[in-house]
């Protein structure tokens, strides 16, 4: 039987000084979300291109239902489970539980999740003021959930 190491508890400004890392995280896991709706929007809705870069789509409500529960799995299932999305873990950051450093769990990811309605406010202006704002580095969704996010 082998002894398991406590995950180390998490404090230092510097674990958790990851600003930039978590604004690339953000719009990797934008990208990655755009290529979803696209595919979505080829295969259920209407997809058009205008030239290199440019591109429209659209969804019917039933494909947009599903689109968005997707979203909201994502996070709360990667964030809940891993710890990471895929922009964090491109990035190598990853959200702990505050108190003990270990991986959140689905009902804190499900709050870090619901709170990025506020927090995504203006192109996420207001997650990253309060990210700058605030001490432990945290949005508003990881002081409601308890969570950070420090470097892998």
């Amino acid at each position: 039987m082998t002894a398991q190491v406590a995950p180390r508890a998490v404090g230092t400004r510097q674990e958790v000084h990851v600003t930039g890392r978590r604004v690339l995280a953000t719009l990797v896991d934008g990208l990655v979300f755009g290529l979803l709706y696209a595919a979505m929007a080829a295969l259920f809705g209407t997809f058009e291109t205008a030239g290199f870069g440019h591109w429209q789509a659209t969804l019917p409500a039933i494909p947009t239902l599903a689109y968005a529960l997707i979203v909201v799995l994502y996070y709360v299932l990667m964030e809940g489970y891993l710890g990471q999305t895929v922009g964090k873990m491109v990035l190598s950051i990853k959200v702990v539980r505050e108190d003990d450093g270990r991986t959140p769990g689905p009902k804190a990811a499900a709050i870090r999740t619901v709170l990025r309605i506020v927090d995504g406010l203006f192109s996420y202006l207001v997650a990253f003021v309060a990210v700058l704002a605030t001490q432990k580095r945290q949005r508003l969704g990881d002081m409601a959930a308890h969570t950070r996010v420090v470097h892998k």
